[in-house]
Formats: C-alpha cells, sequence, structure tokens
C-alpha cells in the first residue's frame, strides 16, 4: 500500500509525542480512510509536506510570508500524489527559496498539523494534514522570493512569535530548542 510508510512514520512519531495523541490518531485516521490522501483533488483535505529549515547553528529559521494567506509560515506545500512526503518537503524547500542544499536533522517527522484552509474561488474550505520535517540549510543560504511568497526571511527562532502567535509555529519553535540543532 503506498500509505504504508507514512503510516509507519506516524507511528513512530506517535511513540515519541504521546502528548499529541489526539492529532496523531486524527491523521492516522485519515491516512487510512482515504486513498488519495495524497491528492489535491480530494476536496475534504489532503497531505502536505512542510519544511522548518533552520542555519546551520539552529539559531534562526527561514520563514515565508505566504502570497494566499497573508501568513508567516514555514515553507511547504501539496503532495500532488507523491507518497514520499519528505521528497515533497524537500522539493517545496527548493522551489520556494531556491536554497538547494539541505539535511533532514531527524530520522521521521518532526512535526504534525492540522489546519483548516479557507474556500478560495473554485476550491472549497478544507484541511490540510500537515508533515514537518527538520532540515538544515547545508549550503548557501541567500534565498531567492518565490511567486507564491510575499517575502522570505531568515528569523531568529526567539522572534518568531513577533511574526505569528499561531500554536503549530510556536511548537516547532520549542521542538527546535529542545532538538538543540
Amino acid at each position: 500500500m503506498h500509505r504504508q510508510p507514512l503510516l509507519d512514520q506516524l507511528a513512530d512519531y506517535a511513540a515519541r509525542h504521546p502528548e499529541e495523541a489526539e492529532t496523531v490518531g486524527r491523521f492516522i485516521a485519515f491516512v487510512r480512510a482515504e486513498q488519495d490522501c495524497f491528492e489535491r483533488s480530494l476536496a475534504t483535505g489532503h497531505i502536505t509536506g512542510s519544511a522548518w529549515i533552520v542555519r546551520a547553528d539552529g539559531a534562526e529559521v527561514l520563514l515565508t510570508h505566504h502570497r494566499k494567506l497573508d501568513r508567516w509560515l514555514q515553507l511547504g506545500g501539496h503532495a500532488d500524489g507523491d507518497p514520499d512526503v519528505l521528497a515533497v518537503a524537500l522539493k517545496e524547500a527548493r522551489e520556494e527559496s531556491g536554497l538547494s542544499d539541505f539535511e533532514a536533522l531527524l530520522d521521521g517527522i518532526f512535526d504534525l498539523d492540522i489546519h483548516p484552509i479557507p474556500a478560495r474561488k473554485s476550491d472549497p474550505e478544507h484541511l490540510h494534514y500537515d508533515v514537518r520535517y527538520l532540515l538544515r540549510a547545508t549550503g548557501a543560504t541567500d534565498y531567492i522570493v518565490s511567486d507564491e511568497s510575499h517575502d522570505l526571511r531568515w528569523v531568529p527562532l526567539d522572534q518568531v512569535p513577533g511574526l505569528t502567535t499561531e500554536e503549530s509555529m510556536s511548537r516547532m519553535v520549542r521542538k527546535s530548542r529542545a532538538a538543540a540543532v
């Protein structure tokens, strides 16, 4: 089954983060129930892959001021049928930043989040089941702002709360510090 690798990663994440049992349970139920969970065309929701990208010393994270959502977020996007969600996160990181060299700092998922996306044009409101990976930029860190962003910025971890009050962003800051990257 093409969903099994993600289900295995979710089980590993559940074991490492029992405090997130409700979110992980919803994620697993969704992936098991929806054969097309990686397809953007699944109107109720779909899997997305995101990259929490830190500089070499781990003190700063690369954030995008997302054009459509008008919020500061981590980089990422739709799986578009690809069940390798880490590959999706890496592809999105490269496309949205112009950076090319990354290393995954964890063997598996860094964070999970389920969040609503507002209706837009012909797309109804739906959920993004966002799988997030912790990446370190290992090459040049001069970014290029893509058409999907108003801006990109390397942000010191302690300044992220000044850009967003979203709990999922604060949670990733805490996890970054705990990982001591």
